[in-house]
């Protein structure tokens, strides 16, 4: 089981981070949240884009795939502390109110 779980988190990461090309001529998907300050210190920002919907969930994952944070019934700005978390990559996910995975990334924490 310990080593499925770095191998699982770098697949992970790399679906992550090769978004799909879009096609000559069609316009690339925007974001739903934007996130700063990355790399992050002590806390990173959440911003959800224009159409906010309520019922996001969020779960925030170690590069080696623990489970360091989730929260449901997001607002439209959302902090998280990281005062619990060590240096290094994390990935998140977020969800929309169906449980439909919408969109996911990575953000950097630093001492």
């Amino acid at each position: 089981m310990k080593r499925i779980l770095p191998i699982l988190s770098f697949i992970l990461l790399i679906t992550t981070q090769t978004p799909a090309q879009p096609r000559e001529g069609a316009a690339a998907p925007s974001p739903i949240v934007r996130f700063y300050p990355n790399p992050a210190t002590s806390f990173v920002t959440f911003d959800f884009q224009k159409e906010y919907e309520r019922g996001y969930s969020i779960q925030v994952f170690s590069f080696l795939g623990k489970k360091m944070y989730e929260s449901a019934n997001l607002s439209q700005k959302t902090t998280i502390n990281l005062s619990d978390f060590n240096r290094g990559i994390y990935i998140y996910q977020l969800y929309d109110r169906t449980g439909k995975l919408v969109e996911s990334g990575k953000f950097q924490k630093n001492s």
